[in-house]
């Protein structure tokens, strides 16, 4: 299940905090490596300081947006100092965001983001993701370096994994029915807009009311199958109008 999750670093702008965020997830068994607009990579500041996990930042994969980072994965939480006014699902407790996760990767791709390292992700950039998680902390100085923060919930996973694995000795869960990527909601949603926008539901472009409609079905997590019972009933309302 560890294979199966990425970190995704999102426009580091120090060399050195990309090596740091290797070391910390080597240490947790994590893997794979995502970079998203790196200001400087490869640069040997990142191999230097990833010590024992310079083979991480060897294979990293550099891509140009978020969207591209994350299209084949069926869960995305993005890491937040502070909750957003997002009407996204929030993880108060990072424990239960990596319980999540550990079960959601067990067949498909998933991924844990963090921004950059003085403001974080932007809004734009948590409404490509699926869920928040934030990292409780003192409230007078609750700021914690991106390694700090990566080493954090890489710990909850791989903590999450170790007692998913003593459990699953004595207990096998039914199959669970695979979610959707990233991409099929992308186009789920798109598919949403234009059927509500033909449809006269609204008028004139809500920016607001796509995104609240858009947290509704993020908030539902619904498989792939009701996804396509989704998109069929789309259809047949389009043919309606």
């Amino acid at each position: 299940m560890l294979t199966n999750i990425r970190i995704v670093l999102v426009h580091t702008f120090h060399p050195g905090n990309i090596g740091q965020a290797a070391r910390a997830m080597k240490t947790m068994g994590l893997s794979e490596l995502v970079l998203v607009n790196p200001r400087s990579f490869p640069h040997e500041e990142a191999s230097r300081l990833a010590a024992g996990a310079k083979d991480i930042v060897e294979r990293a994969r550099v891509v140009d947006s978020l969207p591209e980072a994350v299209k084949d994965c069926v869960q995305v939480v993005g890491a937040s100092a502070r909750p957003r006014s997002l009407p996204l699902p929030h993880f108060d407790e990072p424990d239960r965001m990596a319980q999540a996760l550990i079960q959601n990767a067990r067949l498909a791709p998933a991924a844990l983001v963090f921004g950059r390292e003085r403001s974080g992700l932007t809004n734009s950039e948590i409404r490509c993701c699926s869920h928040q998680v934030s990292i409780p902390a003192n409230p007078d100085y609750g700021i914690l370096n991106l390694a700090q923060a990566v080493q954090v919930l890489a710990y909850e996973l791989f903590q999450a994994r170790q007692k998913r694995s003593d459990h699953e000795i004595s207990f096998r869960r039914p199959a669970q029915e695979p979610l959707p990527t990233q991409e099929q909601m992308k186009h789920f949603h798109e598919h949403l807009s234009q059927v509500v926008q033909k449809s006269g539901f609204l008028t004139q472009p809500h920016a607001q009311t796509e995104r609240q409609l858009q947290a509704i079905f993020t908030r539902a997590q619904p498989s792939r199958k009701e996804l396509s019972l989704l998109r069929g009933l789309l259809n047949a309302l389009s043919k309606d109008t």
